[in-house]
């Protein structure tokens, strides 16, 4: 039984920002959430002293609701290189963020991933989208990513080299069919702050959203299987009196509670994460597959940029893969090691340890338009019936956040009228 005013169903970042929301103004929650903790898919898990998170994942720092609902301090996050490392003509080719690092940023200049007007273009592109808000941004015609940087006039080599697989990466998706508007808000994002990781993983983000709740308002390994106009029915069998409900899952979650939700498709990767005795890369940095083949499409070594992911005298190699071609698990990896010993040698790579494979089948939402506020009818999906998500506004921390704001605060507008 609960006496809550409001039943929150998913406790990840968009469950957890609706309740922190209510709890500003008063009104009692409890969060029911499937799973042994909060997080949804903003999940660590710890293997052997080694810090994985369930699927490679950034707080970039300029997200506007992160920094509005988030302690980073208290978060210890730790930043990524500003620029990327390009694995292209078999060899590795270090670009720098000009503004952020001028003097790597002067040898970008004749880095071999784009003619010199490539390079400026960028400047400009960055300076187009800074001068942009965000309302101006998400109101504009749109068309696919693909087609914005060719109509911008980039060469094919740059959007092959970088743009491809680094937005492909923030994307899932290689083909660049993610809309304009997704892209000049991420690329307006990473312009204006930090990429980083907590030190203590990426489920540092939802616990520390809450440990801001009330201690007994969020209930962990509790399924909900049917909702009806008054009751929320659980898979124990125990039945909530419930006349304000927040649907804060997964699209395919939420589908199963409610058909009325809109379904936004789903883009899914798989995640492989290797021990290793020495750091493969030189820097902190994103390293990139400019190739234009292969199974990987970007790696990290996310114990270079927050020691604490691996135990002492060790590392931790994250690799991405969108599409694992219908390989079974031993087959892919397999496939990636042997790319990696292309990339790296041999030698070094003979002696990394797989730790753990992740496939993510609903690792972002496949909206083709994304919104800053989605149609008011897929928030209140009734009266009392309501629900948020990133698959409503956009594929980001952003984007979950924010969801959970909106649903909250319609709710409370609708309790007053």
């Amino acid at each position: 039984m609960s006496n809550s005013d409001v039943m929150i169903i998913g406790g990840g970042l968009a469950g957890l920002c609706c309740a922190r929301t209510l709890h500003e103004k008063n009104i009692s929650f409890q969060i029911l959430e499937a799973s042994d903790r909060v997080g949804g898919r903003v999940r660590t898990d710890e293997v052997d002293g080694y810090l994985l998170d369930r699927g490679f994942q950034v707080l970039l720092t300029s997200y506007p609701e992160s920094q509005s609902v988030l302690d980073y301090h208290g978060l210890v996050l730790k930043p990524f290189y500003p620029g990327s490392l390009i694995r292209s003509n078999n060899r590795f080719i270090k670009i720098a963020d000009p503004f952020r690092n001028p003097i790597d940023g002067l040898k970008t200049l004749f880095a071999n991933i784009g003619n010199l007007g490539d390079k400026l273009r960028i400047a400009k592109l960055r300076q187009q989208v800074m001068n942009t808000s965000l309302e101006e941004i998400f109101q504009r015609p749109e068309v696919s990513t693909a087609q914005y940087l060719k109509d911008f006039g980039f060469s094919d080599t740059i959007i092959e080299r970088f743009f491809r697989p680094f937005f492909g990466g923030v994307y899932l998706e290689s083909e660049l069919y993610t809309s304009s508007r997704m892209f000049e808000f991420i690329f307006r994002m990473f312009s204006q702050g930090d990429t980083a990781i907590p030190a203590a993983g990426m489920e540092a983000i939802p616990r520390q959203l809450a440990a801001g709740l009330p201690k007994d308002s969020i209930r962990t390994n509790t399924r909900v299987v049917n909702i009806s106009d008054d009751s929320i029915q659980l898979e124990s069998g125990e039945s909530i009196p419930a006349e304000t409900i927040v649907i804060a899952t997964d699209w395919p979650g939420a589908e199963q509670l409610d058909g009325r939700l809109p379904n936004p498709g789903s883009r899914s990767a798989s995640y492989l994460y290797y021990a290793a005795s020495a750091d493969p890369l030189s820097d902190p940095i994103l390293l990139l597959n400019g190739e234009g083949n292969g199974l990987i499409n970007n790696l990290c070594v996310p114990s270079s940029i927050a020691p604490n992911y691996a135990p002492a005298n060790s590392h931790l190699v994250s690799v991405t893969v969108l599409d694992k071609q219908q390989l079974k698990d031993s087959q892919l990896e397999m496939q990636v090691r042997k790319e990696l010993a292309d990339w790296f040698g041999e030698s070094t790579v003979q002696d990394w340890r797989h730790l753990r494979t992740y496939h993510i089948d609903h690792a972002l939402p496949d909206r083709k338009i994304p919104t800053e506020f989605p149609d008011k009818q897929a928030v209140k999906l009734a009266e009392g019936r309501y629900s948020c998500g990133d698959y409503l506004f956009n594929g980001s921390i952003h984007g979950a956040m924010l969801s959970g704001r909106h649903a909250a605060e319609m709710l409370i507008e609708d309790r007053k009228s």
